[in-house]
């Protein structure tokens, strides 16, 4: 089997195990979600969702967050862990966005990945989930299932990104990497994956699990 061919197995057995497939993270607007995403870094989504309320209620527009005060933005996040390096990246991004993007979050990867706090997982996400281009997210998830069920064969991030871009069609890309997510959390954990549950058995490059 090829990787094109096991790529395309996978993205099918994974449609059926999780027809819904959506960001888990809750945001109103492009750069919502952009803070959303740069919370969940070292963050579950779950204690993401739980914050973000409290600060979007408080700071509902772009200059709101460009001229907001880091303490008070450290205080509402703090809970979701490296507050501090968060919350000046969150006002920088705003700051970045207003006066060097128009008000309006980029939509390719090489301009997201000038905002502060801004690396190419979560440039991929917004490139994905916002503007519906091509994209691969490659998370911790993705690191280790695509290499299990091999559809790559090395550990680097952006190594992986550009593999699978030549392998997953590209309107499949966002809905597949939150696919692998779920698929992740469910079934194919780090440390106890469900292999006698799994969907992807007959997929699996190898009977045991690295």
């Amino acid at each position: 089997m090829t990787r094109k061919e096991r790529t395309l197995n996978a993205i099918e057995v994974l449609k059926k195990q999780y027809p819904d497939s959506a960001c888990s993270l809750t945001a109103s607007n492009p750069f919502e979600l952009l803070v959303a995403v740069r919370l969940s870094a070292q963050c579950t989504d779950a204690r993401v969702n739980l914050v973000t309320p409290a600060l979007f209620e408080k700071y509902k527009t772009l200059d709101d967050y460009a001229n907001a005060d880091l303490k008070d933005v450290e205080n509402i996040i703090k809970s979701c862990g490296f507050y501090r390096d968060k919350a000046k990246s969150i006002i920088g991004m705003a700051q970045m966005v207003r006066d060097d993007f128009g008000g309006i979050v980029p939509d390719n990867i090489d301009d997201l990945v000038k905002l502060p706090g801004v690396g190419r997982k979560t440039a991929n996400l917004i490139v994905g989930d916002v503007y519906h281009k091509e994209s691969i997210v490659v998370d911790t998830h993705m690191i280790r299932i695509s290499n299990r069920i091999g559809l790559v064969s090395v550990k680097d991030p952006v190594k992986i990104e550009m593999a699978l871009k030549k392998v997953v069609p590209a309107e499949e890309g966002s809905d597949f990497c939150h696919r692998i997510v779920m698929f992740g959390r469910d079934i194919c954990s780090a440390r106890k994956p469900k292999c006698d549950i799994c969907p992807m058995e007959f997929n699996c490059k190898k009977t045991g699990v690295k």
